[in-house]
C-alpha cells in the first residue's frame, strides 16, 4: 500500500506547457520513482481516494500521480485563480491526515520479455533524454512498441490533451530518435 503520512505537508505550484493542467508538488515522496498513475475520469478511480475526492469538483478533468507531484487537468470552463487554493486545500489535508492515496500493495509487472537492441536504445533515449523533462512538465511518456521504425508512446498526466504535446512529439522528440537513431527511426506516434 502507498500511503502518505508527512506530519507538515507543504504543496507548491508549477505551471507547464498544457494550460488546462496544473502541477501540485509536494515535499513528500507520493508513489515510487518511475511509476505513475493516470486517472482520466471518475470511473478510473476505484483504488484511488484523493484522485476520486478532486473528481467531485465539477472543474476537475484528470488526476496524475508521480513520485512526488499529483497534476490535475481543469475543464476548459474555469480559470486556475479560480480553483487553484481549492485543490491545493484538498490535496493538503488528505495527505496530512495519513490516508491511502492509491490502495494497491504492488504495481502489476509483465513478463519479461526478449527486447532487441533497437528497443533497448530506444527506451534508453526515453529514459535519460526525454522522461525528465516531461515529467518537469507534470506529465510522463513511456515506452509501447516498436515497430516498422515507428516507435509508439503513451502520453500521461499534463501531455494528455496538451495542445503542444504533438508539436513537442514531432519536433523534439521525434527529431531527437532521428538524429541519435538515423535510419533505424522514422517516426513517433503517441497512442
Amino acid at each position: 500500500m502507498l500511503q502518505a503520512v508527512p506530519k507538515d505537508i507543504h504543496i507548491y505550484l508549477e505551471s507547464n506547457p498544457n494550460p488546462n493542467s496544473l502541477k501540485f508538488v509536494v515535499n513528500e515522496m507520493l508513489v515510487p520513482e518511475g511509476i505513475s498513475f493516470d486517472f482520466p475520469d471518475a470511473e478510473s478511480t476505484s483504488d484511488a481516494p484523493l484522485a476520486k475526492e478532486l473528481f467531485q469538483y465539477p472543474f476537475v478533468d484528470r488526476v496524475f500521480y508521480m513520485s512526488n507531484f499529483i497534476t490535475v487537468t481543469k475543464k476548459g470552463d474555469v480559470e486556475w485563480l479560480e480553483i487553484q487554493n481549492t485543490i491545493k486545500n484538498h490535496i493538503k489535508k488528505f495527505l496530512e491526515s495519513g490516508k491511502f492515496i492509491i490502495e494497491v500493495s504492488e504495481p502489476e509487472t509483465s513478463s519479461p520479455t526478449e527486447e532487441t537492441e533497437t528497443v533497448k536504445k530506444i527506451k534508453t533515449i526515453l529514459e535519460e533524454y526525454i522522461r525528465p523533462a516531461v515529467e518537469q512538465d507534470g506529465g510522463a511518456i513511456t515506452f509501447h512498441s516498436f515497430q516498422e521504425g515507428i516507435v509508439k508512446v503513451k502520453l500521461q498526466g499534463s501531455c494528455s490533451g496538451c495542445p503542444s504535446s504533438m508539436v513537442t512529439l514531432k519536433a523534439g522528440i521525434e527529431n531527437l530518435f532521428q538524429r541519435m537513431m538515423p535510419g533505424e527511426v522514422n517516426a513517433v506516434e503517441a497512442l
